[in-house]
C-alpha cells in the first residue's frame, strides 16, 4: 500500500472524510506530527500505543571497505528513524509464509 492507497482507504473507511483532500489533509497531520516528535528532541521516541513506536538513533562513525577497489573508507556518523512495531499491530497482521524451496 502506498501514500495514494492508504488516503483512499482512509476517506472509505474514516469517519468525516468526504473528500480524498480532507483524508489527506488528515494523514499530513499525522506524519506532521510524527515528523514534529522526532525534531523536537532527536533523543525522542514517539509512541502510538496499539500501534508502535518510532525513534532517532544515531549511527557512530566507522571504518568500512569500498567494494570495488578494496580500499578502507570512513564512513561518517549519521542518523536514522527506527520503527518498532507495538504488540497490537504483531498480533494483528498475519504471519508470513514461508518460502519454499526452489
Amino acid at each position: 500500500m502506498n501514500k495514494a492507497e492508504l488516503v483512499e482507504w482512509i476517506q472509505k473507511n474514516g469517519e468525516g472524510f468526504e473528500t480524498k483532500a480532507s483524508a489527506q489533509r488528515a494523514l499530513d497531520a499525522v506524519l506532521g506530527g510524527i515528523r514534529h516528535g522526532l525534531k523536537k528532541d532527536p533523543g525522542n521516541t514517539v509512541s502510538l500505543v496499539g500501534f508502535g513506536s518510532f525513534q532517532v538513533k544515531r549511527r557512530e562513525g566507522r571504518m568500512g571497505i569500498n567494494p570495488q577497489t578494496g580500499e578502507p573508507i570512513k564512513i561518517k556518523p549519521s542518523k536514522t528513524v527506527t520503527f518498532r512495531a507495538g504488540k497490537a499491530l504483531k498480533d494483528y497482521v498475519p504471519m508470513p509464509k514461508k518460502a519454499g524451496k526452489k
